[in-house]
């Protein structure tokens, strides 16, 4: 999945480089995320779509959830937690 944010993007705040961003837009997992479900812009295309205002903690969960980061970096505000 992407994680993004930014002015354009949906995201709070809506800024860019913000030094603590509180919910993120994430965007076109590989596979569709029950924690996501809630803010998938498109349903019917879950891998296929965005998903906005997703909040940064929800976000680091699932990033644990599915073995950690495999490139690139978090927006600031998103806790990192390390796989097992």
């Amino acid at each position: 999945m992407s994680v993004q944010a930014g002015e354009t993007l949906y995201c709070e705040p809506r800024i860019d480089d913000a030094a603590t961003y509180v919910s993120v837009e994430v965007g076109f997992p590989t596979v569709q995320e029950p924690l996501l479900d809630p803010y998938c812009e498109d349903p019917s295309k879950p891998t296929t779509t965005v998903y906005g205002y997703v909040p940064s903690d929800r976000v680091s969960l699932i990033c644990v959830k599915h073995g950690g980061i495999v490139s690139g970096e978090l927006p600031p505000g998103i806790p990192y937690l390390a796989a097992p």
